[in-house]
């Protein structure tokens, strides 16, 4: 593997980060072949945590890719942190319709530049009640539309354990088991030049999820269910495009 050039701030990141997560975490990583070693990327999560980015920080950054994450634009206006994170190259996103698409072009050219974007297709962490992936957002589908980037899906289990969001319990005990999986882009080829129409997005964005959840089943084992809608009945997404995709 190429040394990258990290310059200090980004060196000063992972001497912050990594020997904690060593200690901390017992780490089964795997597909790491499918993460590009150079060019855009868009990296889509699944989010069961508010520890898994440092999980899928630590993954990503072991592929010899940088992550670039998404952030609340308000917490780069705090001193010093903000002023960190920027030297680090993450990215923050504003609310709001005019400030969303001002954000959206800062991801695309984050992209085009090369950058490995990372971006939690759920917006959150997942509210099922048993960690399975919800129903996700339209803003990565949006940006591989604009970018024609590949799409890699990364599922984890185990950042629950580290914090785990339904009963807010932070455990501090050593060598926690966590497993980090990526697989091969997802294949959202029959989009390829499509408007970004509200039905392209949400084929896409359900492409995603199901291809997220579906992996994530792999590693935990078992049937998974259907896409869960956090402010509504659970219900199945539409699978008949992904079953086919799969057959194709």
């Amino acid at each position: 593997m190429a040394r990258r050039r990290l310059g200090f701030w980004r060196r000063f990141a992972i001497a912050l980060v990594k020997p904690p997560m060593w200690v901390w975490t017992r780490r089964t990583w795997a597909g790491m072949e499918h993460v590009p070693t150079s060019g855009g990327v868009i990296i889509v999560p699944n989010h069961i945590s508010h520890a898994d980015p440092l999980v899928v920080g630590h993954y990503i950054n072991d592929t010899g890719r940088w992550p670039q994450f998404l952030g609340k634009a308000s917490i780069f206006r705090v001193p010093v942190v903000g002023y960190i994170l920027l030297r680090c190259r993450q990215i923050p996103v504003e609310r709001g319709t005019v400030d969303a698409a001002r954000s959206l072009e800062t991801l695309i050219s984050a992209v085009k530049d090369g950058g490995a974007v990372v971006i939690y297709p759920e917006g959150t962490t997942t509210r099922e009640p048993d960690l399975w992936p919800m129903r996700g957002k339209t803003g990565a589908a949006r940006l591989a539309l604009a970018t024609g980037a590949p799409v890699v899906p990364i599922t984890h289990w185990g950042a629950q354990k580290l914090f785990d969001p339904r009963n807010a319990k932070l455990s501090l005990r050593p060598r926690i088991p966590v497993s980090v999986v990526a697989g091969p882009p997802v294949d959202l080829s029959r989009w390829a030049g499509a408007a970004p129409t509200k039905q392209v997005l949400d084929e896409m964005t359900n492409e995603i999820m199901l291809r997220l959840r579906d992996q994530l089943a792999e590693i935990r084992g078992g049937t998974p269910p259907p896409i869960w809608a956090p402010n509504g009945p659970r219900r199945a997404v539409d699978e008949s495009a992904h079953r086919d995709g799969d057959a194709a």
